[in-house]
């Protein structure tokens, strides 16, 4: 006879095997048969569990979210603005996690939008942290800022297999991490432009643009007055 313990264990087995396979061929080319055989357990099993294969990406998903979110979540073991540092950090072990976080994000669903918010909520808070401390230049649209900054600390997420073919690594390895230290905070710090030369330009272009946008959106008077 099956114990309870038997239940929980198979069930974590299952969403495991379900992480991997959902975070390396995508959820549309992963069988419930390939997770089974993966797991170690029945199709049957599966469904036992968790019932269809979109209740069991639901399942995978919330599992995920928390495991980045919840502090009081047992897979990683740092506050909630460090988790995905923490995993970035020892790639190897949760490796399967954070392309999984790729995969979610590149969908629309509730668990990728409030895992999207959430990043962009860390990243406006570490912002205003720096700005309060002086550390910032002025920008003409922080928000847009926060948006982009985090943009570019989720590119290697959601890009990891096409950016490691073109550097030659992994940028999530250790060595891969190592080696875009340095560029990305010289262009954080720095810029790569030496002149002002295309900003001045961008300026005054968007500024012709915004005027131009407001006198179209101004309604004219009639001739003549109101009637």
């Amino acid at each position: 006879m099956r114990s309870a313990s038997d239940d929980l264990t198979a069930r974590a087995r299952i969403r495991e095997a379900a992480i991997r396979a959902f975070a390396r061929d995508g959820f549309d080319a992963t069988s419930m048969r390939a997770i089974a055989k993966d797991a170690g357990v029945s199709a049957a099993l599966i469904v036992h569990h968790f019932g269809d294969k979109s209740s069991l990406r639901a399942a995978c998903d919330d599992y995920v979210l928390a495991a980045f979110l919840d502090d009081k979540h047992e897979l990683i073991e740092a506050p909630t603005a460090d988790r995905i540092r923490a995993a970035l950090n020892d790639v190897e072990r949760y490796g399967p996690y954070v392309d999984y976080l790729g995969r979610m994000l590149s969908d629309s669903s509730p668990a990728a939008d409030r895992l999207f918010d959430e990043i962009i909520e860390v990243t406006r808070s570490v912002l205003d942290e720096q700005r309060a401390a002086g550390l910032l230049v002025e920008m003409s649209d922080p928000e847009m800022t926060t948006l982009l900054v985090a943009m570019m600390g989720l590119a290697p997420v959601m890009m990891r297999t096409q950016i490691g073919r073109v550097l030659g690594q992994d940028q999530l390895s250790p060595a891969g991490m190592l080696r875009t230290t340095l560029p990305t905070l010289e262009l954080l710090t720095h810029g790569i432009y030496s002149s002002t030369a295309f900003l001045d330009g961008a300026r005054q272009a968007v500024a012709s643009a915004a005027e131009q946008f407001t006198e179209t959106r101004t309604p004219k008077p009639t001739e003549g007055g109101a009637s």
